[in-house]
């Protein structure tokens, strides 16, 4: 399967809303949209249709208000996303990457330990190849 687009913006943000809801139909979408910022609900229609089109998003129509749910896991997407920011902006480097990230908003001391331990897990990875 081809993996799809990066995507904008707008269309992250809907993902967002579909993460945290679990499949929604278009209004449950645009109801949650519209808590935060003034949407119309043709516009959120026509990003959800745009959006399955591109393959970031799964349509299911076997109901009469079409169900969508997103065709990648949350994590899947913020990989392409790091990846993608790593690339353009920061030439690659994870560590520019991180002391950029680290550098505009503080962590805390849970979110340092699981970086610690992560970057453990991946030595040892990386070790045993």
């Amino acid at each position: 399967m081809e993996s799809p687009p990066r995507p904008t913006d707008a269309e992250l943000e809907i993902l967002t809303v579909l993460w945290s809801l679990g499949p929604a139909t278009v209004r449950q979408v645009h109801e949650a949209v519209a808590q935060r910022r003034p949407a119309q609900y043709t516009t959120i229609l026509k990003f959800m249709q745009i959006m399955a089109d591109k393959g970031l998003l799964r349509r299911d129509e076997e109901q009469r208000a079409h169900v969508y749910s997103t065709a990648r896991p949350r994590e899947w997407t913020q990989r392409q996303l790091a990846g993608d920011l790593l690339d353009r902006a920061f030439s690659g480097s994870a560590r520019e990457l991180l002391v950029g990230a680290l550098s505009t908003k503080q962590a805390s001391a849970e979110e340092l330990a699981e970086m610690r331990r992560l970057i453990g897990q991946y030595r040892r990875k990386e070790s045993a190849r």
